[in-house]
């Protein structure tokens, strides 16, 4: 199956496409990763000035209602523009952790808003766990949060925090200003430094319960998780094979391009082969998704466990198709091999995955 992009979502793919042309070039991510092009980069990743020029031209808004302050489209938007970021490396921790925490913030267009404007979001759930399975910080009779929630994707770049807590009542979700008393904020550094993760520690801060259901929320977000993540890897992965087509057809050996040989050639046709089912796949999860459709959660995790393992294939093949230089910091290569390896275990592994669509089948 072949998918295909609506008017509107072909011109918002090419707009976004030109829009990184112009302003994430290789250069520009670099330094906004904190790499240096001679070796392996000292200084810390700043990515503030790619996420302020973000939001100033309107793109955080894309993919959201305009009356939570939004631009309008959907989750396929939404996968789009992750694809697109992938495709440079560009810095996306802050854009994908508010869009992850916005089911939550449905019914507060206040924080919606603020969280779209700059102020940003992020959902306190470890990076390596996923969405639906929560269980770091407890809330007590008078609402006070309590606990250490480690790795959390964005949490150093956000304003706020969707805090799952549990407590006397059930599960709960719980609004909480970084800035308030309480709230630690612990970054780390990834491997993969187009995105960021930290620790969250929370003593005693009282957070706003927002009305809505955790239990439905935390699903919607974890649906949400898959086919982004997915989308992310997709956008890795065809952008590592472009680089491994453009070296192989440069890059002799015997007097011919290695491109030349039926081995790169089956390596190169098998990327292309899990680019193409991957993209079909993925948009149709996304829709699918976006309809709330009863099969949703197993379309996400689908896309989410086989695109990202093929991703991680991808890298291991791209690598091997570059040679010496593959290993290089001076080679943009790395970039993409990190990112499409963290997709495979972000919001949890290909394993965790399976396993959600394993739990999710009806057997005769």
């Amino acid at each position: 199956m072949h998918w295909k992009f609506s008017e509107e979502q072909d011109a918002y793919r090419e707009t976004l496409r030109g829009w990184l042309g112009d302003v994430a070039g290789s250069d520009q991510v670099r330094a906004w990763l904190g790499l240096d092009p001679a070796g392996p980069g000292r200084p810390a990743a700043d990515p503030t000035e790619f996420e302020d020029r973000w939001v100033a031209d309107g793109l955080c808004g894309v993919g959201f209602p305009e009356e939570l302050g939004g631009q309008g489209g959907g989750v396929v938007e939404l996968a789009i523009t992750a694809e697109e970021l992938a495709r440079v490396a560009a810095p996306s921790a802050a854009w994908l952790a508010t869009t992850l925490a916005m089911p939550a913030l449905e019914t507060r267009p206040d924080l919606a808003k603020a969280a779209l404007e700059g102020s940003h979001a992020a959902v306190a759930i470890a990076a390596e766990s996923l969405p639906a399975a929560p269980g770091h910080v407890t809330a007590d009779a008078d609402g006070a949060l309590t606990g250490v929630v480690p790795r959390v994707l964005g949490a150093d770049r956000a304003g706020l925090l969707v805090v799952p807590a549990g407590g006397a009542s059930g599960p709960r979700l719980y609004a909480v200003d970084t800035a308030q008393p309480g709230v630690e904020i612990t970054p780390r550094r990834l491997l993969d430094r187009s995105r960021s993760v930290a620790d969250v520690r929370l003593s005693g801060v009282v957070g706003q319960p927002l009305d809505v259901d955790a239990a439905t929320v935390l699903s919607a977000t974890t649906d949400l998780a898959g086919v982004l993540l997915g989308a992310d890897a997709l956008g890795a992965m065809e952008r590592m094979l472009e680089l491994a087509v453009d070296y192989s057809a440069q890059r002799q050996q015997f007097g011919v391009p290695i491109g030349s040989f039926q081995a790169v050639k089956h390596a190169a046709a098998t990327i292309l082969v899990d680019v193409e089912a991957g993209r079909s796949g993925l948009y149709y999860a996304a829709a699918s998704v976006a309809e709330r459709h009863a099969e949703s959660s197993l379309h996400s995790a689908a896309v989410k466990a086989q695109v990202t393992a093929a991703a991680g294939r991808a890298a291991d093949s791209a690598l091997t198709m570059h040679g010496a230089i593959g290993y290089t910091w001076e080679h943009d290569l790395h970039l993409f091999f990190k990112r499409a390896r963290l997709d495979e275990q972000l919001f949890g592994s290909v394993e965790d995955w399976n396993e959600r669509i394993s739990s999710g089948l009806t057997l005769a």
